[in-house]
């Protein structure tokens, strides 16, 4: 088949994953209690992210059963920056399952019978996702301590977490560091709008697209 009609149908696929990341997130936002918003970026902010996610990977990976896989992952991540952003929440009812496929897929040899997820061996990913944790569970304390105010969220411990399991090394420090630098970027033009140093911005959605660039790879 053209790679440009692969590339199409995917980003069409995606457009309805993004659909139903929306859909999905209403749901769970009135079970949280929380009330959804109706602006435009909040309806159609997945369908377009998840459209252009999965055209892109549609692109770059292959085999299909490799792009599947993170495409699946992706709309994860796009569930958590939308709805970090419009809730300042990362789900344990989203992030918990998805901990748990990314460690199944981690011990799932895709290639080579006796290496699993981005070629590493079976305990790299879990191994990763609990030093991750641990390294954003240590800022969150200390960063508490020293400004008497929440720097890091848990949900922010617990995404860092995932993208150890689903990454594994040393990716997940490379997509921290991409969303780290996107979060300044932001950061830095929030003050420079405003002029003034004074709120805070959500970290979830940056470090979720981090790893989406780094899903962006191919196994290595």
């Amino acid at each position: 088949m053209n790679s440009y009609l692969v590339v199409l149908t995917w980003a069409i696929v995606g457009a309805g994953a993004g659909w139903f990341v929306r859909w999905g997130s209403v749901k769970l936002a009135r079970l949280e209690g929380l009330q959804p918003g109706d602006k435009p970026w909040q309806r159609y902010g997945p369908v377009v992210l998840c459209a252009g996610v999965f055209a892109v990977y549609a692109f770059a990976l292959h085999p299909f059963s490799l792009l599947v896989v993170h495409s699946v992952f992706a709309c994860v991540l796009v569930q958590v920056i939308f709805f970090d952003f419009e809730h300042r929440l990362i789900l344990d009812r989203v992030i918990f399952p998805s901990m748990a496929l990314a460690v199944l897929v981690s011990l799932t040899p895709l290639v080579d019978k006796n290496l699993g997820w981005w070629q590493q061996a079976w305990w790299v990913g879990m191994a990763v996702g609990l030093a991750a944790g641990a390294l954003f569970l240590l800022l969150a304390l200390a960063g508490s301590a020293i400004f008497k105010a929440e720097a890091l969220g848990f949900g922010d411990v617990k995404l860092a977490a995932f993208m150890g399991f689903l990454l594994g090394w040393p990716y997940t420090f490379s997509a921290i560091f991409y969303g780290v630098l996107l979060a300044g970027i932001v950061s830095i033009g929030v003050i420079v709008w405003r002029r003034s140093m004074k709120g805070t911005i959500a970290y979830g959605p940056y470090l979720a697209a981090g790893a989406l660039i780094l899903l962006l790879y191919p196994l290595k």
